[in-house]
């Protein structure tokens, strides 16, 4: 027997499914809180010595957050090509300008203080609030047009055609979403600070994030709206096998309002997912407001989690429906690798996957503690 016929093809591209949440869940649970502190450094940090400490609460993780980013692209690349293939070439412009932005961050960590010049300084403030604020933006207005569906097709030899623009990406609704991955990461960010600092930064942050915890429940729920109002989702009429050939175009598809609250009727406990995204958001509120130090990071997570997972709730089995050739939407089932491909995949996963979350907790196990003006005023410490 070969050993990958021990998971059948369903099931394996079930299990790369929710593999790829996890990965793009813990980029925005882990990286996000860095993203959150960029786009609260011009703010939180009054003088040059505040804002240094803001960045050297995130420059020892950062880079290693940031794995995970890279981890999710690769998963889409090797477990689903016609994905990374759609997507990386449709939103071109925009993953360009999300690259773009992610550079500002180490070029402003390392070369910030390379000068003892106030204008010089600033400036790299700014560009760190860039390199948080564009890539938040971005993903967020990302999904918002997945949910809505993204204008490419597929000819009878399987070649791609993308007939959209960067202009029409910004469309409201997705504008919309990219204002509450902002919120979301500006309120997740801010919990990280109220963690790591004291007095006059964590006060201001526990500020800032109070408001940003609030209009993340206001966004999300008006983006609920909007879904359930306007936005029409999709539906598979066809018969459906778990285990068929990779080919988008074997199935018939329909558009209808209401379709990505389908899955909740079906199936009532997935409404775990957005409850606990409107509960994430309120319970941070709250736990900045009591002064809390750990809980709101934990309560931030616990949003995170909410809003990204009741996307991926909501649309399964798709992952990227076609807005004007509807059968050549992408689910689970029609466009993954070969079954063995997934297994040897998983098999690397399970191996490597466990290594780098205990290397990741060893890290901020030793790294724990807060930062504070003496240490990074320290001539002989490695802060930035």
């Amino acid at each position: 027997m070969i050993l990958s016929e021990l998971i059948d093809y369903g099931t394996l591209r079930l299990i790369w499914w929710v593999l790829l949440g996890v990965l793009l869940i813990g980029f925005a649970a882990l990286d996000g809180f860095d993203l959150g502190v960029g786009m609260l450094l011009p703010f939180v940090g009054r003088s040059d010595i505040e804002r240094r400490v803001v960045i050297n609460t995130i420059g020892p993780v950062w880079e290693g957050n940031q794995v995970w980013l890279i981890l999710g692209g690769g998963a889409i690349f090797a477990a689903w090509p016609p994905l990374y293939a759609v997507s990386f070439s449709g939103f071109y412009l925009a993953m360009f300008l999300i690259l773009a932005a992610l550079i500002l961050r180490p070029v402003g960590f390392k070369y910030r203080s390379k000068r003892d010049s106030m204008r010089w300084r600033s400036g790299w403030d700014w560009a760190l609030f860039v390199g948080g604020f564009v890539p938040a933006l971005i993903f967020g207005v990302a999904v918002g047009n997945v949910l809505q569906g993204v204008p490419f097709r597929f000819a009878n030899d399987m070649g791609i055609f993308y007939e959209g623009s960067f202009l029409g990406l910004l469309n409201p609704f997705a504008l919309l979403c990219g204002l509450l991955s902002v919120s979301m990461l500006v309120m997740h960010g801010s919990a990280w600070l109220a963690l790591k600092t004291d007095g006059k930064i964590s006060w201001r942050a526990r500020d800032y994030g109070s408001v940003a915890a609030l209009l993340t429940l206001v966004l999300y729920a008006a983006a609920g709206a909007i879904l359930w109002t306007y936005v029409s989702g999709y539906r598979i009429i066809s018969p459906i096998d778990p285990g068929g050939p990779s080919n988008p175009l074997l199935k018939t598809v329909v558009a209808e309002n209401g379709a990505w609250f389908a899955n909740y009727t079906a199936h009532p406990w997935l409404l775990v997912a957005p409850a606990l995204g409107i509960i994430g958001a309120p319970a941070t509120f709250l736990a900045l407001r009591s002064k809390a130090e750990i809980l709101p990071l934990l309560t931030g997570k616990l949003a995170i989690f909410g809003i990204i997972s009741s996307v991926g709730v909501s649309m399964f089995p798709f992952i990227l429906p076609s807005s004007i050739d509807l059968k050549s939407s992408l689910t689970v089932w029609d466009s993954s690798s070969s079954h063995q491909t997934l297994f040897i995949m998983l098999v690397v996963t399970v191996i490597f996957l466990p290594i780098i979350v205990a290397y990741t907790s060893w890290v901020y196990h030793v790294l724990w503690g807060k930062v504070d003006a003496a240490h990074v005023a320290d001539k002989n410490s490695h802060s930035y």
